[in-house]
């Protein structure tokens, strides 16, 4: 099954490159057809026209993580004080700047080249949506605000309620730098946009092995190709490609439903633009409305993978999909009778930071590689971008000195200590949460537990249990 944002743009846009034949040559070999493969040789050639990049995809462009995530481009802000721990201050604010920038880049882009990502830049909203949420996000924003990064502001009560649409959320924070965008309209655009500036791109061409030394042989079902620069861009399928970053990520489910088209429910809620909305759970409920009138509510930490192989629940119909209808109705109860349309869930490249990382591989000068966006990769793609065509480039800037470039900065325990400990985490979450909507304590040892998972937030919070 394809998912909902990539059936719709294939609908329009469903031809196919084909397929790796024979025996190839190429400068630069890319292996991921999604977001960070496709920004890797569009940002290169942009700079050398002249380079040779050939693209292999396992699917087709957009089949992975890029074209079934919720569309909410956002940034890093929100994450200041774990950038500042892992990186330091000056490195936290210029990647919080970055990450703001890549917004009005990929807008920009957008416009420039005539795609019609339904890119929308109306802001986010950061809520609460329980009196435990209420003020957890205020250490941030004054970290934000005295380092002079600080694009939020406190909205009163009534205004939340009537941005978000919903009387669910009790309080929150909104920023103008974010968007939310068609997933699958912007990946099948990029991929446009590519063949038009000579990127070849090969589809239904999965990589079965490659050979490391200079040039790089890939080697697929119906060819190889010899390249002497390699990126593999392949997000959480890498874990299963590659043994030594197996225990790197820990692959975890985002699940969404989509309703039907109902926009004159939608303004009567008073959701009436493109703005993205992202309670303060560890977990979070996240829910924006699309350009037709259609509203996407999903939530990620659910179905956990074994051993980093992609399961074949992540290419089926949300198993989550009852008790998404269920919050979807608790957050707007005047859509309780709309239909959803779809559901869907796929694999979320979660490292042990939150964050992504960058580097080369086994310290091959030649070899690169980038993953780890943990949930939001829509905006920061864009700067793998960066950090990758640099790679490519020999380049010396801020990008290819970034820490960034380190690797992974921590592993998860072994199978099977990682997959039940995820299991525990998540549930001693969930009950957490539970006792918070209710406006009771939780118990001491879920509380414990779930400070295990605090990376896995979209935004840093202090803790008030």
């Amino acid at each position: 099954m394809r998912p909902f944002w990539i059936e719709q743009a294939l609908f329009n846009d469903g031809d196919l490159a084909p397929a790796l034949q024979g025996a190839q040559r190429a400068d630069v070999c890319i292996v991921g057809g999604g977001f960070t493969g496709l920004w890797t040789a569009i940002q290169a050639k942009q700079r050398n026209p002249a380079l040779d990049i050939a693209i292999l995809e396992s699917d087709l462009c957009g089949s992975g993580a890029s074209g079934r995530n919720g569309g909410c481009l956002l940034t890093w802000s929100a994450k200041f004080f774990t950038l500042r721990r892992l990186f330091g201050e000056a490195e936290a604010i210029r990647l919080v700047k970055a990450s703001e920038a890549a917004v009005q880049h990929i807008a920009d882009f957008c416009r420039t080249h005539g795609i019609d990502a339904e890119l929308r830049q109306d802001g986010t909203l950061y809520t609460a949506t329980s009196q435990a949420q209420v003020g957890t996000l205020d250490p941030v924003m004054k970290g934000l605000e005295d380092c002079g990064i600080h694009s939020y502001r406190t909205l009163p009560p009534d205004e939340v309620a009537r941005r978000s649409g919903s009387a669910r959320n009790l309080a929150g924070v909104y920023s103008p730098i974010a968007a939310t965008v068609h997933p699958g309209k912007l990946v099948r655009g990029l991929r446009r946009v590519a063949l038009r500036m000579g990127v070849r791109i090969y589809e239904r061409s999965p990589m079965t092995d490659f050979s490391a030394g200079h040039p790089t042989v890939v080697r697929t079902p119906g060819g190889t190709l010899e390249a002497p620069k390699l990126v593999l861009a392949m997000n959480a399928w890498m874990a299963g490609a590659l043994p030594q970053f197996e225990r790197s990520i820990a692959i975890v489910s985002s699940d969404m439903v989509i309703t039907e088209k109902c926009p004159e429910l939608l303004r009567a809620t008073g959701l009436t633009d493109g703005v993205s909305v992202l309670d303060s759970r560890t977990f979070v409920y996240y829910y924006r409305t699309t350009a037709d009138g259609r509203l996407m509510l999903g939530k990620g930490g659910n179905t956990f993978a074994w051993g980093g192989r992609i399961a074949p629940v992540f290419d089926q119909r949300s198993p989550y999909e009852a008790d998404l209808k269920r919050a979807l109705d608790d957050f707007f109860p005047s859509l309780r009778h709309v239909p959803v349309t779809a559901s869907w869930n796929g694999p979320s490249d979660r490292s042990v930071t939150g964050f992504p990382f960058f580097g080369k591989l086994d310290g091959a000068p030649h070899i690169y590689y980038g993953f780890g966006y943990s949930g939001n990769g829509v905006g920061p793609t864009y700067m793998g971008g960066q950090i990758l065509s640099s790679l490519l480039l020999d380049e010396d800037n801020a990008w290819t000195r970034s820490p960034l470039l380190q690797g992974p900065l921590g592993l998860f325990p072994p199978e099977p200590i990682r997959y039940i400990g995820s299991i525990v985490v998540r549930d001693a979450i969930r009950r957490k949460e539970a006792a918070e909507d209710r406006d009771t304590r939780p118990w001491m040892v879920d509380r414990l537990l779930s400070k295990f998972a605090n990376a896995a937030g979209k935004a840093d919070k202090a803790d008030k249990a």
